[in-house]
């Protein structure tokens, strides 16, 4: 009687294990959909990844959608762990131009190409702000002080190596100052760098248009430039180039899966994730958050997110962002 119990409860186990494919390069298992963001709560990723969630749903209403963080290091030991998930046909990591750059920074063991490329979603340009009360009106304040002494001049961004620390390196560049003083704060999440914000104990902060441009609606934050190549219209703010640093740069977001999927696994991902892109849930959410749709899947995606990695190696090298 045990021995069968044992082997009925063996079975139960095995069977919740299949359904949730847990460990499965198969493409036929369907479960929970799990979405990693690879941050703190309050940022980027966390903010693609839980729009991205409602989407699915509102695309596929009968498939329960997860999304859990794991921050850190520029997202590089959410890719650790995502990498060591090895043929989970239910889990997606968002990702973006950010973690090219922490790779390099981090001189992370685990990189992009041990990962399954699944879509581009959209591409984001970065606003600079400072607090409602700082001394900085224009950027061009801003600039004199930082030139005076580019250390007094904290800025809060992301990671380490992420884009709005190349931004502020390349903001620095073009003022004439070595992007080696420049003095930046790298936090794991949005959230982190609005408090620093909020809290006057940094001088700027650099972060995506979506992650500040309610604050600076309510009057929290005062926007001294964004890095595109014309005025966006969901902020009332000069491009930097207009502002006088011809520096322009947008960041990208998109999501990888676990690597060795196979075909069929490959294929009902890109098809889960194009439909979530085609909903109407979605398509509000790029317009409300005054993000751009630059969706590609397949062999595109993979060919484009080679390319960044040759390019932001290149540039943080040149930066001096990494040793």
């Amino acid at each position: 009687m045990r021995l069968r119990r044992l082997a009925a409860l063996a079975a139960l186990s095995l069977a919740a294990l299949t359904a949730c494919g847990s460990g499965s390069g198969s493409g036929s298992d369907v479960g929970t959909l799990k979405i990693m963001a690879p941050a703190s709560p309050g940022g980027g990723w966390d903010q693609t990844s839980r729009t991205a969630e409602q989407a699915f749903k509102s695309a596929d209403p009968s498939r329960t959608v997860e999304v859990y963080n794991v921050p850190g290091a520029g997202g590089t030991i959410g890719l650790a762990q995502l990498a060591a998930a090895k043929g989970n046909g239910n889990l997606l990591m968002t990702m973006g131009l950010v973690m090219v750059g922490a790779v390099e920074q981090n001189k992370s063991k685990v990189t992009l190409t041990e990962t399954t490329p699944v879509a581009k979603l959209t591409e984001e340009y970065e606003i600079v702000v400072v607090p409602a009360a700082s001394p900085y009106r224009t950027l061009a304040d801003l600039v004199a002080a930082w030139k005076a002494d580019p250390a007094k001049i904290a800025i809060a961004g992301g990671s380490a190596g992420g884009t709005d620390h190349i931004v502020a390196g390349l903001m620095a560049k073009a003022a004439g100052i070595d992007p080696g003083r420049v003095n930046y704060i790298a936090h794991s999440g949005g959230g982190e760098a609005l408090n620093a914000l909020l809290g006057n104990k940094v001088a700027l902060g650099i972060s995506g248009i979506g992650e500040f441009a309610e604050h600076v609606k309510s009057g929290k934050l005062r926007a001294l430039g964004v890095s595109s190549p014309t005025r966006v219209d969901s902020v009332d703010a000069p491009t930097l180039k207009e502002a006088g640093l011809d520096v322009e740069l947008a960041n990208w977001r998109g999501f990888v899966a676990p690597p060795g999927l196979d075909d069929t696994a490959k294929k009902n991902l890109t098809d889960l994730v194009t439909r979530m892109h085609d909903s109407q849930a979605w398509k509000d959410a790029v317009a409300k958050n005054g993000w751009i749709d630059s969706f590609q899947t397949g062999q595109e995606f993979a060919d484009y997110l080679a390319a960044e990695q040759t390019k932001v190696k290149t540039i943080i090298a040149e930066m001096g962002l990494v040793s």
